[in-house]
């Protein structure tokens, strides 16, 4: 998929549900996979044209696994889309498999990450912070609420999180995650494994 579809699909996501407000400045949650890598090319396209102007600080929280090379989504920020980008070093790994030894450590590690990544924002002076959360993410969840707690329920586009005065918000809603793997093709974007041992499990 272009960037271009990409960026149709996106722009009628920022619009309907109005993500995007003259000044915003976003950081955008860099995990280093393509969903990510993904969303910060079109954001990077869409404030080009956007009739309201806003900044993106791309943000990636390291877990602390130790083998995260970073090197190449740094080359992708500084060089070729020019926009800043910052790394939390965080003790989040040796926090769940070392100390706590969690046997399903997922949802915990999730809740860090957001908290790491909020106060971040917070400290760059963001106000509002990108997931790249696609269509499938969403049936997904959907299908995961029914199921596990019996009600139809899934993520809303743009959540307002009161206790940190942050707006976060999910441009890729409308991109299925078929057309992510197809721009990462076309584009060939270096994506970066997760070094986390239960990643995929």
């Amino acid at each position: 998929m272009r960037l271009q579809q990409v960026l149709s699909y996106v722009r009628k996501a920022v619009d309907d549900y109005h993500m995007i407000e003259e000044g915003d400045k976003i950081a955008v949650g860099i995990s280093g996979g393509k969903d990510s890598l993904t969303l910060l090319y079109a954001l990077h396209a869409l404030r080009r044209f956007y009739p309201k102007h806003f900044d993106i600080h791309a943000v990636t929280v390291d877990l602390g696994f130790g083998n995260l090379d970073l090197s190449r989504i740094e080359a992708i920020c500084s060089q070729e889309l020019q926009i800043p980008y910052t790394i939390v070093k965080t003790d989040i790994a040796n926090i769940i498999f070392e100390q706590r030894k969690e046997s399903n450590p997922c949802s915990l590690c999730a809740k860090m990450r957001k908290g790491a990544l909020n106060t971040e924002a917070k400290r760059l002076g963001c106000n509002k912070i990108a997931y790249a959360h696609h269509k499938d993410d969403v049936i997904e969840t959907m299908l995961l609420s029914l199921i596990y707690e019996g009600r139809f329920h899934t993520f809303a586009p743009k959540t307002y999180l009161d206790r940190m005065d942050l707006t976060v918000i999910r441009p890729l809603l409308f991109v299925n995650e078929a057309d992510v793997i197809g721009f990462k093709n076309m584009y060939h974007l270096e994506i970066e494994k997760s070094p986390c041992p239960v990643d995929g499990y």
